[in-house]
């Protein structure tokens, strides 16, 4: 397989031939034919200039249709934290970003697809008599491929346009892009950009500077507009537009932008609405309307279409205010040499300017058959390839070349500006990236395998089929044992089941869950997409079941405003998921947690008790289900029958998690935290060494020695086992942070409590844009302990336009606790105990929950409410006996 080019077009193709390979596991040499020094730039993205961006933002530039965010997130793991979905990148740093996603990608496939790079150019393409592809190389080399796919990018201009004399002028900068080609230009030289589009704002911003005039000319006069500061989103198309004739549907799309700047005060939202439907509008006109659009119509849709971001249109406002740029309407009809070495430019209109350099900015040509290369020339004389409508580009049926003949029986493809004739707008990276996909299906849908039915598949521990290959299926059984006993290093054995098999959806899905619910430092959309790729590909019922359980969880949590029903329909699809697979553990995990994850979003002790015992049939005895039974029992309140259920599991597996989380809770809540501290704590440096959640036994000892009043041993707990150097993560912020501000509310912990390094050891969105509402109620805590005011109201704001349990709990826990921040005791005292009766929605244990009611109890102590205070210290001791409880109600005055 060969791809000749290797910038923006040539890496995306790149990227999903390595990856789909690798998920198919079909063997593939790729060669990839481009002399630049590094793959994924191309001219656009090899400047360096920190003022050239990004003409769309970056939430529309991600390497993958199927996953929005991609640059965005690498942005954020490369130093650019704060970057936001409606930013504008640099186009060095997508270089770089299409670089680094073109090498992981590579190593993903190590094994299955073999890269090669030649820095040279490919000059020719032609037949070979086995019926595949020669490519003839500019170093006196060939190349031959069952495939080649030409992502030559745009066609090079010709400056046709310009007079002979100015063509020969050594004042005529034909190719500005190329490596030091405005280095003549002096300090003080004027400069003429003939173009007004994108390319000539790049050099204007390059070029200005005091006592310089930059000139830019085009036929209109008219600058790309600028996006929005604050942009809307888009305003749908109205249907039926693709039968309308051209005249027709101007008017229809002059009133599609006069609705949209009624309602919306901008037409960009009208405009970007088009997008989706451009090409079928294009494809619908006929030839003589296509030319009558390019006459007419091309250039105000490219300024408005084409847009510049809003600091290019700051800076370009500025410079043309300070008339460091002039900009012009005209057409260039002459040119002369003047005796000072300048050049006199004559326009159609009998002007004249009189400038030091003239540099062309026209942009690429649209005819292929018109430019310089000869690969194209060559394709197209020897009718391997035929001119698109007008002869723009070429022609193609879905990225596939046509012949002279109109035949598309060649192993010969094509992406990006050679399809302009067909598609129109195509060479943005949302469209190509598309493109780059759909080629890559084409390239290896006959190379890949039918898959073996007769052949018997391994399986997980629990009995149920694997689709990959023994040795992934092995790991993944590593990893899923270490899920249902809450082991550590769950992650890396799905992740080495996944580097085996880099098409096995359930190793992927098991990651996506693991970054998304416990924090592990994972992509978790990347981790997504390619379950979603992958059991498409390669997955049975069971597999495309569990990938949308995992699917639903994850977007309902990310909808902004979601009024919760995505919540309640993925948990409707989890249990609906165990009803016809009882057997999945991970499922039954995920449906009933103890610690790892978030469960059934409404789940109550009924419903988790049911879940339960309809699945236990399936596992004949094991000791898991009885583990999670038993931390379902103490929830209900059935301390005894949780007691001997814990035990009873842990006789089978004594490294049970849940097990021990469930008999750590019976301990807390039957009042018996001597007993309790002195087990758990021996299980912690026994049988717990490996504990994936070891922090959060640690939390449950220091609980008892809390409840024990003893205020030394929680010092030294927190500081031997909570304290970050121990902890991180979400971790950090559930066990260590809360601890932290119980001890503090209970008066266990005098002088300033060392919560700014649990913040310090937590990622700030985890902080003030949590996904989960279990996770933003700790966040508000630690936030609260460490007196951070306006990062808890942002963290209020981010949970007012979240999933509905943030809304509907924790912005008004959030508000809350800021009126104790501001010791305004009443209001606080009044919020605390109306959220207490919502707590559950929240998720996790009752003990975790139980900070707000000791956050209460103190606001209530604070406001000198002694009645109150003793009433919640009394309910208290009636459910539990507690000597800080008892110290607390003795010290009430009265």
């Amino acid at each position: 397989m060969a791809v000749v080019g290797a910038g923006a077009a040539g890496a995306l193709v790149a990227v999903q031939l390595c990856e789909t390979a690798a998920r198919r596991r079909t063997p593939l040499d790729l060669v990839l034919i481009d002399p630049a020094a590094e793959a994924g730039r191309g001219t656009a993205y090899a400047t360096e200039v920190p003022e050239h961006r990004l003409n769309v933002p970056v939430g529309g530039m991600s390497c993958y249709p199927d996953d929005p965010g991609h640059f965005r997130r690498w942005l954020c793991r490369h130093g650019e934290s704060t970057v936001t979905a409606g930013d504008f990148a640099s186009r060095h740093r997508f270089g770089s970003y299409l670089a680094d996603t073109l090498g992981r990608a590579i190593i993903t496939a190590h094994g299955t697809v073999a890269v090669r790079r030649l820095r040279t150019r490919a000059t020719r393409c032609t037949d070979t008599p086995d019926g595949r592809l020669e490519l003839r190389l500019a170093d006196g080399g060939t190349v031959t491929a069952d495939s080649v796919v030409l992502a030559t990018g745009p066609a090079a201009g010709t400056a046709r346009w310009a007079p002979a004399a100015l063509r020969g002028s050594d004042r005529f900068i034909g190719s500005p892009w190329a490596p030091g080609a405005l280095d003549p230009v002096g300090p003080s030289d004027d400069v003429l950009l003939v173009g007004a589009g994108l390319t000539a704002v790049d050099l204007a911003l390059v070029l200005d500077r005091p006592g310089r005039t930059v000139h830019a000319l085009s036929r209109s006069g008219l600058l790309p507009r600028p996006h929005a500061v604050a942009p809307l989103p888009p305003v749908p198309a109205p249907p039926d537009l693709t039968a309308l004739p051209l005249r027709r549907l101007r008017t229809a799309l002059r009133r599609h932008f006069a609705a949209s700047l009624r309602d919306h005060g901008d037409w960009r939202p009208a405009l970007d609405g088009l997008r989706p439907a451009i090409a079928a509008l294009w494809q619908g006109l006929t030839d003589e309307e296509r030319a009558e659009f390019l006459e007419r119509d091309a250039t105000r849709w490219n300024v408005h279409r084409h847009r510049m971001a809003p600091a290019t249109a700051e800076t370009i406002a500025r410079a043309r205010a300070a008339r460091r740029l002039r900009v012009h309407a005209g057409r260039i009809t002459a040119a002369r040499p003047l005796d000072d070495g300048r050049i006199a430019v004559g326009l159609a209109d009998g002007r004249e300017l009189t400038v030091a350099w003239v540099v062309d900015c026209t942009g690429p040509g649209l005819r292929t058959d018109a430019s310089d290369d000869p690969l194209w020339g060559g394709l197209l004389a020897d009718g391997l390839a035929a001119p698109g409508p007008l002869g723009i580009g070429v022609a193609t049926d879905a990225g596939r070349l046509r012949d002279a003949r109109g035949g598309t029986g060649r192993p010969l493809f094509t992406l990006g500006a050679p399809r302009r004739g067909e598609l129109w707008e195509t060479t943005a990276i949302p469209e190509i990236r598309a493109q780059a996909r759909e080629v890559a299906e084409s390239v290896l849908a006959p190379l890949s395998r039918a898959p073996q039915a007769t052949r018997r598949r391994p399986t997980d521990q629990f009995g149920l089929p694997l689709s990959t290959h023994a040795a992934a299926a092995a790991a993944f059984r590593s990893g899923l044992g270490r899920v249902v006993t809450v082991r550590a290093k769950a992650a890396e054995a799905f992740t080495r089941a996944t580097a085996l098999d880099p098409g096995f959806a359930l190793g992927h899905a098991a990651l996506a869950l693991l970054g998304h619910e416990c924090g592990a430092d994972l992509d978790v959309n990347r981790e997504l997409a390619d379950a979603q790729r992958s059991v498409a590909e390669r997955g049975d019922d069971r597999e495309r079941s569990f990938v949308d359980v995992v699917t639903r969880r994850i977007r309902a949590h990310e909808a902004d405003g979601a009024d919760g029903a995505g919540g309640e329909d993925g948990d409707r699809a989890l249990v609906a998921h165990l009803d016809r697979y009882p057997g999945d553990a991970f499922a039954l995990s995920i449906a009933v947690p103890t610690i790892a994850f978030s469960g059934v979003g409404d789940l109550d002790g009924s419903l988790a008790g049911r879940i339960v015992e309809r699945t236990a049939p399936a596992y004949d005895g094991h000791w898991f289900p009885t583990s999670l039974l038993a931390f379902v029992r103490q929830e209900q309140g059935r301390i005894d029958e949780a007691g001997a259920l814990a035990k009873a599991a842990l006789a089978a597996e004594p490294a049970s998690g849940h097990a021990v989380h469930a008999l750590a809770h019976v301990h807390y809540e039957s009042g018996d935290h001597r007993a309790g501290r002195d087990w758990l704590d021996g299980w912690i440096g026994g049988q717990g060494r490996g504990a994936v959640h070891r922090a959060h036994f640690s939390w449950h000892v220091a609980l008892h020695e809390l409840a024990l009043d003893d205020s030394e041993a929680v010092r030294r707990r927190w500081f031997a086992q909570l304290a970050p150097r121990q902890v991180n993560g979400v971790r950090a912020l559930v066990d260590s942070g809360s601890l932290l501000w119980r001890a503090r509310m209970s008066r266990n912990w005098t002088g300033a409590v060392p919560v700014d390094g649990v913040l310090d050891a937590v990622a700030r969105d985890l902080l003030e844009r949590p996904a989960t509402a279990f996770t933003a109620l700790h966040s508000a805590v630690a936030l609260t302990a460490a007196g951070d005011l306006p990062a808890l109201r942002r963290l209020r704001s981010h949970a007012a336009g979240a999933d509905a349990v943030q809304r509907e709990v924790i912005a008004p826990l959030c508000r809350a606790l800021e009126a104790v921040l501001e010791e305004q005791w009443t209001p606080a005292v009044e919020g605390l105990r109306g959220l207490l009766p919502a707590l559950r929605r929240v998720g996790g244990s009752a003990a975790q929950r139980e900070v707000v009611e000791e956050t209460l109890l103190y606001a209530l102590l604070e406001a000198g409410q002694s009645d109150a205070a003793r009433h919640v210290l009394e309910e208290r001791l009636d459910r539990r006996a507690s000597p800080l409880d008892r110290r607390r109600l003795a010290d009430l005055p009265g």
